[in-house]
């Protein structure tokens, strides 16, 4: 496999050295949990530890990543902590739920996300995507500098909202980004009192103030969900046929409830669009620092544009970007950890012999950070190297090497979606424009819910041609 003969190693934490105290456990975990991971986390298949007094097998075993979360997958639950910091915004929603609340939710959302289905966007996506280009298109020659983070969150919030709710997403915010984030800040992170495993009725300093903004986003459901109830009681027949309608449907003693309803489209609305904009800022940011990988990208799209391929072939026909964007994700996987616990005593032995004992209660963690990051899977793990996915070298990646999506029966069920997603919207981007580091464009990954750019990204955005691609 060819690579660049320098390839861009962009900022993340270096692996520690010396193993923390437990106030420093406390302090990090607060502060940013990618800080946490010393030295064997990056270079041992598999690390039993202690987190206060609870057992913790790290994995970075392909072999043993896939028992755990497909091959005996019905012997591990959702860890306890990851339920205290998921659960209170979530609810019922489809990434917290379990048992049957949760094989009622995916079932019943299968048929939206199929690839034939999420094909179907492909349009909307585009549109989408065009319109939200307008934004930089005051840009003169010399650019103009935007909070790349903030940027991609308000278009993919746009993607989700056309595609999903047929733009009908009842929110009066004027920036529903700096809601998100704030919502995330608040109540997506490790509190002191789940790592002491504090029953939940134990109040969490840190998400004072959370949940205002967690009323204000349940408003916003609610609002949404009536607002739909109503245009279907009053014309059916006009009623868009989509993600939205389809749960509403499901209000039935034999489906889901009305508040089961609710967490899912909390869930869409405040997390099923924020992975994929921390992916594409993400990309944006690796590309600006790469330019043999943004000359190929280029090439590609001003390629395939000018064949007037249907956007549903993007996927396929921009091996370059699609490259760049999963290799952006593995350097910064949207959602950095898989956390499990074992309901009964296991045990798995690899193809060496090694046995692994897993007790009935020990806590397992698949951590996409340190996997995708580890020295025993990866050339070059920390560099940013997009050739790893091109088509004839993507046989070398293990499945269960690489896991921006999860694996196992609660994979990503948005997977395609956002893949056509994300080749779409920086197709349509990069087309018309450059995003450009600056002096003041010094990100810092940062563990919340999903890896964010502490700060944000401020990069500049110039015009590449000044010309438009799709329908006006």
């Amino acid at each position: 496999m060819e690579m660049c003969p320098e390839p861009f190693v962009p900022p993340a934490p270096e692996p520690r050295t010396v193993p923390p105290s437990r106030l420093e456990i406390i302090r990090t975990v607060l502060r940013n949990p990618l800080e946490l991971w010393g030295q064997p986390s990056y270079t041992l298949p598999w690390i039993e530890t202690k987190f206060f007094r609870e057992r913790t097998l790290i994995v970075n075993d392909p072999g043993l990543i896939r028992h755990v979360l497909v091959d005996n997958a019905a012997n591990y639950e959702m860890s306890e902590i990851r339920q205290l910091i998921l659960r209170p915004i979530l609810r019922d929603g489809l990434l917290t739920a379990e048992g049957d609340v949760w094989k009622r939710s995916r079932k019943a959302m299968a048929p939206v996300f199929t690839p034939k289905h999420a094909r179907g966007f492909a349009g909307q996506m585009l549109r989408k995507s065009e319109e939200y280009a307008e934004k930089y298109s005051g840009a003169g020659s010399e650019g103009q500098v935007f909070d790349i983070s903030n940027d991609m969150t308000e278009l993919t919030f746009a993607i989700l909202s056309e595609t999903l709710f047929s733009g009908e997403i009842v929110t009066k915010s004027e920036n529903f980004s700096d809601d998100v984030d704030r919502l995330l800040h608040r109540m997506g992170r490790v509190d002191p009192m789940d790592l002491l495993r504090a029953p939940r009725w134990v109040p969490r300093l840190t998400r004072i103030g959370g949940q205002r903004v967690l009323d204000k986003f349940r408003g916003v459901v609610a609002d949404t969900m009536a607002l739909r109830r109503k245009r279907m009681r009053e014309n059916r027949a006009d009623t868009p046929e989509d993600f939205l309608t389809l749960l509403l449907d499901l209000a039935r003693p034999d489906g889901l409830t009305m508040d089961e309803i609710e967490d899912n489209i909390l869930t869409f609305i405040g997390a099923g669009h924020e992975t994929t904009a921390r992916a594409l800022a993400w990309t944006l940011y690796c590309v600006a620092h790469s330019s043999h990988v943004r000359q190929n990208m280029e090439a590609e799209i001003d390629r395939v544009l000018a064949s007037g391929a249907d956007p549903v072939e993007w996927l396929d026909l921009m091996p370059w970007v699609r490259a760049a964007f999963e290799e952006a994700m593995r350097l910064y996987p949207p959602a950095p950890s898989i956390n499990r616990a074992a309901i009964a005593d296991d045990r798995w032995t690899s193809p060496a012999g090694e046995t692994v004992r897993i007790a009935a209660g020990v806590t397992v963690l698949v951590m996409p950070w340190t996997l995708h990051r580890h020295e025993l899977h990866w050339e070059k793990p920390r560099a940013f190297m997009p050739e790893r996915f091109l088509p004839e070298n993507r046989a070398r990646i293990g499945r269960f090497q690489y896991l921006p999506f999860g694996a196992g029966p609660r994979i990503c069920i948005g997977a395609t979606f956002a893949m056509q997603e994300a080749v779409i919207a920086l197709a349509v981007l990069m087309k018309r424009y450059r995003f450009d580091a600056t002096p003041d464009t010094k990100v810092w990954p940062v563990q919340k819910l999903t890896t964010q750019p502490r700060g944000g990204m401020p990069m500049r955005v110039s015009p590449r041609h000044g010309t438009s691609i799709g329908p006006n």
